[in-house]
């Protein structure tokens, strides 16, 4: 079977740059789904980044840009696995109970082992890092990077 990538067209506000993830349906089957069916509807595009700390992750998927929300579609069934949170990991957001990922979701910019166990991995950063880096700061950024356009291709 040949791979997926998500190809997420990021604009940092100083340059616009392709993210290229490669997803792990063999991880997290439920997450890859619910990926793919929220870029096919168009979900991801315009969303900002509400959310990116130095040194630990960039977080975004949240339609109104504040943290506080999701897609219309029912909450995901934690599906936690033994992949480590490093450097370019993509990782389900939610809240303090298990089973509540919906779109939000964040990239390590550095690694996180804490997380482990916790959150449900469901792809690694391929190429493009350099634009997730690029991303401004804040809780949330003053002026927010965000996602231009997502597309799945096979790679």
């Amino acid at each position: 079977m040949a791979e997926e990538l998500l190809t997420l067209t990021l604009d940092t506000g100083e340059s616009t740059g392709d993210v290229v993830i490669r997803l792990r349906p063999d991880l997290a089957p439920g997450h890859v789904a619910r990926i793919k069916e929220l870029v096919g509807e168009g979900f991801y595009d315009g969303i900002t980044f509400h959310r990116v700390i130095d040194g630990f992750m960039a977080q975004g998927g949240c339609p109104s840009g504040t943290g506080m929300g999701g897609s219309d579609k029912p909450d995901l069934v934690a599906e936690f696995n033994e992949e480590p949170h490093l450097r370019g990991v993509c990782s389900m957001a939610r809240t303090s109970r298990p089973d509540t990922a919906n779109s939000q979701f964040f990239i390590c910019l550095d690694d996180a082992t804490f997380l482990d166990g916790q959150y449900t991995v469901w792809g690694v950063v391929e190429s493009g890092m350099e634009n997730v880096d690029a991303l401004p700061k804040g809780e949330p950024p003053r002026n927010p990077g965000k996602i231009v356009k997502a597309t799945v291709s096979e790679g």
